[in-house]
């Protein structure tokens, strides 16, 4: 299957994978965050190991995109690590690790969180949803606004799981109306200190420096966490530009990587990375790379726990060695979820010029 894969990728597999969080005790982060983000840092080693015995030779992403373009050529299959959103767990757990076996990573960084208390709209939600959930909250008897009503309704009565409606949600709101359920939530939940969850706390500037100087890599992952393809034209550009400048500031080296919240972009967002500078952009899309293929939707396999636990519960080589290998994408078991989407912003636009016209040709004259 690594012979087929490698042919179909033109002649060397070049495997991204992804990460969130690498934590020390995962039975007590599963009891309080969203399961999806996690990784024990034991089965992240096993990873590592089993990555380097199938043939993978550890990359940076700026290899990889040279081995793509025709710049360079490699005799091993590339792997890439990367990981999303700087979460400190990252820095304590992850890089201690990567340090010592060798092995390079990048780091995509949402900017305006780095050295703040606060936390992502969505680790904010998932808390919030399970103090409700405690509280016995009855949603359709409060005066919630409807986007919170939709969210929050079908999980507290059972009928949906926490993370695919906030997968979901998060999908088709924007930044603003995301913040706006946020601030109705804990409204209706009373307010207080406890609705801010502890976990989920994210890198300073000095740990980036201090992984920098090492020699990991950091990309660009917006200012707040943003899904680009549900923002207009201006907030766009402006997620796209400062974020980058910020980490250039910080650490006084370019940026030239970029991470798609969501692993959602756009022609819109593309055109904006190159730009202002960029060489690659990171998807969630897990399907292979393709030597020749577009570096600004580079494919990623987003890793978590579940993937390596086997049938009595424990880690299992023989399930890893299937995600590293691509068997349950070849034997069509899986089925990505493509990254490119038309642009939100501009299509509500077309819609409510739609609407207008509709209504002035249906009024008298």
């Amino acid at each position: 299957m690594a012979m087929y894969r490698r042919s179909q990728s033109g002649g060397r597999r070049l495997l991204i994978v992804s990460y969130h969080r690498v934590v020390e005790d995962l039975t007590g982060e599963l009891q309080r965050s969203i399961p999806g983000l996690l990784i024990s840092k034991e089965t992240f080693r096993r990873h590592l190991e089993q990555a380097a015995a199938a043939g993978y030779e550890f990359a940076t992403i700026g290899d990889a995109v040279d081995v793509m373009a025709g710049r360079r050529s490699t005799k091993r299959d590339l792997c890439v690590v990367t990981f999303d959103d700087g979460y400190r767990d990252v820095y304590r757990f992850a890089y201690p690790l990567l340090k010592r076996m060798g092995v390079p990573a990048i780091v995509y960084l949402p900017t305006d969180f780095i050295g703040t208390k606060r936390r992502f709209n969505h680790d904010r939600l998932f808390h919030l949803i399970q103090v409700a959930q405690k509280r016995r909250l009855r949603p359709y008897f409060t005066t919630l606004p409807e986007p919170a009503l939709k969210l929050a309704g079908p999980i507290l009565s059972g009928s949906r799981p926490v993370s695919d409606a906030l997968d979901e949600f998060i999908g088709e709101h924007s930044a603003r109306v995301v913040q706006e359920v946020i601030q109705a939530l804990e409204q209706e939940l009373g307010g207080g200190a406890n609705l801010l969850p502890e976990q989920g706390d994210i890198m300073d500037w000095d740990e980036v420096r201090h992984m920098a100087r090492d020699g990991f890599e950091f990309g660009a992952h917006t200012l707040g966490h943003t899904v680009l393809t549900m923002e207009p034209a201006e907030q766009m550009e402006r997620e796209i530009i400062e974020s980058k400048q910020a980490i250039e500031r910080e650490l006084g080296t370019p940026v030239r990587d970029f991470a798609y919240c969501n692993g959602w972009y756009s022609e819109e967002v593309i055109r904006l990375l190159k730009q202002h500078g960029f060489r690659s952009g990171v998807t969630t899309e897990d399907l292979p790379n393709r030597v020749g293929g577009d570096p600004f939707t580079l494919k990623r396999k987003v890793l978590w726990e579940n993937f390596s636990i086997g049938m009595l519960g424990d880690y299992s080589e023989a399930l890893t060695g299937c995600q590293l290998d691509d068997c349950f994408a070849m034997l069509g078991v899986s089925r990505p979820v493509t990254g490119r989407r038309p642009h939100l912003s501009a299509t509500r636009a077309a819609n409510e010029l739609l609407m207008r016209s509709q209504i002035s040709l249906e009024e008298p004259t």
